[in-house]
């Protein structure tokens, strides 16, 4: 634990009696973070009374001898990590047609080694990192853009690909699995990936309802989140929306402080931020790292990279590590920063800030012929010496330590109230103590249903756009086919209106491709450390979907069956409505899917409409199924607007006693349609005798099946072709599955 005093403006949170009793309130271990977030809001209201400004933490003086020192159980270690990977060469015209006698002149200015190539070359973005980072400080990693902070914090999280990153990560000399390690830990991405039109407390109480178990009550969890709001900070922010580029939110530094609280809110043990100060002013700056410093104080790992820490937020850190190019050129506390350089022949005037001069320091060195090499060297030589000295010093003064394995460490964190997601300790084994998930997926299902319902109410704009389309469709299409006739053109109109209005079903489906899009980042936050599963998201997705594809289905079926005058009445209404609904459904389903494999919006409407017109095109309506090519008949399969067309005109045309040809009608859509009525006559009692089969002007010459038969509409019923279409649909959610499971990994290569 730091030994630092915070800022003596701001009133303490904690005197050294009340820590006491937090202390024997806990069996004798150290006060969980949930106590702390219960005194601090006790604490909050008789300081201020109205819940302001948030009061400082009051560190204490650990030489003090009334208080017993306390172990550090939890240490993550990372030795030689080593990353590197291929990027394409840069080629130069000058240097292809230089005459040194090389392949590509300048492009290859060494042989290809170590798994390059003549066109890639191997990029090394960290190169034998090691260091460790302790429970109660904070480990900063700093670092000019492009020294490898991000990648090293990647490093550590486990967001880069198992074969290739080097070295080991290990927690109290465990190596740690992936699966404990996104239990245990938390990642808090360098953007703000929120909900806008949620407030600050709804963002807060959904990750409760996410990460807690199913075993905390509704009371208890909201207790939880609000004494997180008191020790973020975010009382008078509490009811106001995230906010984004449309919509008047909370500020930016009260935006990043909900980042962390959502990544915090089951007490992680270890917590990576990635520049969690980055577009924030001091002040902002000074309050999230003062967070990250209770954070630490109350039992956790705080690993974070900042580009250029203040004066003020220096005093708030424990250890730092400076990078520069992958490599290690200083690693330790900032107290011991000034004699580093000093030895090295930089001595820090003392006024300035220490970090600010050894990073100009940094990059006059890399921008020289050497780079940082002797940088690199002195800190090894140096380091050597300082565990030499520390060796020897321990020789003689210090006391045998005993280290704390992993198992008894997490058992010593839960029985504390650490990692409140239902931990037990009943299990030796370390992944075992602690489940892969906080809630079964029922009510991650309900969780997930309820707040994308919230999301939908605040922004009923997107739903009237779309129905108001759908709308505007149905009466064009009503008005346009109004009340059609029995004749052949009837016919024709009748089969021109059925298939725009099911291919009209899928386009206006192309909406809910950004739905997904912009809640992507936001899904693989979450679902990296294991908040819900993905099954339950895409359930709650599909679920949540249905009421407005009904509501759709409805305003298009009533606007446009009776007033074209289709046939089968109240029935045939029935299965019109339920196959327009089918149609929604499965081009829902298929635009969501695209989403999940297309990760652009442009891109994604794009493919969308080729796509839909393909289906259209091989539907069988501007070509019958007996007359497409025998190695495009596959594609009429495929199409999803080929069975809603057909199960549409089966409702329509299946009565094999209503009549659509009679007698002289049979010259309509010829060039015998002009000639006078009398002329007809006398043509079909021509044709009765040469048919031997008497016609009249009468007699019907072609029903509905004869129609069907022409359409080629024959292979599959009405009924088939509705289960078909719905069945379309749910292919399409479990397609929209795996693109997560096998899409959204979020690891480097």
């Amino acid at each position: 634990m730091s030994s630092r005093v915070a800022d003596n403006q701001i009133s303490p949170f904690f005197t050294t009696m009340e820590l006491d009793d937090l202390s024997r309130a806990s069996h004798g271990a150290s006060p969980s973070l949930g106590q702390l977030l219960k005194h601090v809001g006790d604490v909050r209201k008789e300081a201020t009374g109205d819940g302001g400004e948030t009061p400082a933490h009051h560190t204490l003086d650990l030489s003090d001898p009334s208080i017993e020192p306390r172990s550090l159980p939890f240490v993550l270690s990372f030795t030689n990590l080593t990353y590197s990977v291929k990027v394409r060469r840069k080629f130069s015209l000058s240097g292809m047609f230089s005459g040194k006698g090389s392949h590509l002149g300048a492009a290859t200015e060494s042989e290809p080694v170590g798994g390059e190539s003549l066109f890639t070359r191997t990029k090394t973005l960290l190169n034998d990192i090691s260091g460790e980072a302790r429970e109660g400080e904070i480990l900063a990693v700093l670092g000019a853009s492009g020294s490898g902070k991000s990648t090293l914090i990647d490093a550590l999280a486990n967001k880069i690909a198992k074969g290739s990153l080097k070295g080991t990560v290990s927690l109290n000399g465990e190596v740690l699995e992936s699966r404990l390690l996104k239990v245990i830990s938390a990642y808090v991405m360098q953007d703000d990936l929120l909900f806008p039109m949620l407030t600050v407390e709804e963002t807060l109480m959904f990750a409760a309802e996410f990460r807690l178990p199913r075993a905390l009550s509704k009371s208890k969890k909201k207790a939880r989140v609000q004494a997180l709001i008191d020790q973020l900070g975010l009382r008078n922010a509490a009811k106001t929306i995230i906010g984004d580029e449309g919509h008047r939110g909370v500020s930016g530094g009260e935006r990043r402080r909900v980042s962390i609280g959502i990544d915090i809110i089951h007490d992680p043990i270890v917590l990576f931020l990635d520049e969690p100060t980055s577009g924030l002013d001091s002040t902002s700056a000074f309050m999230v790292v003062k967070v990250l410093q209770r954070i630490a104080q109350s039992g956790s790992i705080v690993v974070m990279s900042v580009h250029q820490p203040s004066y003020r937020i220096l005093g708030l850190l424990d250890r730092l590590l400076f990078l520069s190019r992958g490599q290690t050129v200083y690693s330790g506390s900032p107290t011991t920063l000034p004699s580093y350089f000093a030895e090295f022949g930089h001595p820090i005037p003392e006024s300035e800030n220490r970090t600010e001069f050894a990073l100009d320091l940094i990059r006059e060195l890399e921008g020289s012929a050497g780079g940082t090499k002797s940088l690199v060297e002195f800190n090894r030589t140096w380091q050597s010496m300082k565990h030499s000295n520390n060796d020897t010093s321990c020789q003689i003064t210090c006391e045998p330590r005993h280290s704390v394995s992993l198992q008894e460490a997490i058992s010593a964190s839960i029985s504390r109230g650490k990692l409140v997601s239902g931990a037990t300790n009943n299990d030796p084994s370390p992944n075992s103590m602690v489940p892969t998930f906080a809630n079964p997926f029922w009510i991650e299902m309900a969780v997930l249903s309820k707040r994308s319902m919230k999301n939908a109410r605040r922004m009923p704009e997107l739903f009237g756009i779309r129905l108001g389309a759908v709308m505007v469709t149905g009466f064009i299409l009503a008005t346009m086919f109004w009340n059609l006739d029995n004749s052949p053109k009837g016919v024709q109109e009748r089969l021109g209106f059925i298939a725009f209005a099911m291919s009209t079903t899928f386009y206006t489906c192309a909406d809910a491709l950004p739905v997904f899009l912009q809640e992507r980042y936001i899904f693989m936050r979450e679902t990296a450390y294991n908040a819900y599963r993905r099954s339950s998201y895409v359930l709650s997705h599909s679920l949540v979907a249905l009421p407005s594809l009904v509501f759709l289905s409805i305003a298009f079926s009533a606007l446009t069956f009776w007033s074209v005058g289709l046939d089968g009445g109240l029935s045939g209404f029935l299965f019109y409505f339920l196959i327009i609904f089918a149609s929604f459904w499965a081009g829902s389903s298929f635009v969501t899917f695209l989403s999940g494999v297309v990760p652009h919006v442009m891109l994604g409407y794009t493919i969308v409409v080729a796509i839909l017109a393909y289906f259209l095109l091989f539907s069988g309506f501007f070509i019958t199924r007996d007359r497409i090519p025998a190695y495009w008949i596959w594609f009429h399969y495929l199409s999803l607007v080929k069975y809603p067309y057909e199960g549409v005109l089966q409702n329509e045309f299946q009565d094999p006693t209503k009549c659509f040809v009679r007698g002289v009608q049979i010259f309509d859509n010829t060039p015998l349609a002009s000639v006078p009525a009398e002329m007809k006559l006398k043509l079909l009692a021509s044709m009765s005798q040469t048919l031997g089969t008497r016609i009249t002007s009468s007699t019907c010459l072609t029903t509905g099946s004869d129609i069907l038969q022409q359409q080629g509409v024959t292979d599959l019923s009405k009924w088939n072709c509705l289960y078909v279409t719905v069945a379309w649909g749910f292919l399409f959610r479990i397609l929209f599955y795996f693109s997560l499971l096998l899409g959204s990994k979020n690891k480097r290569r």
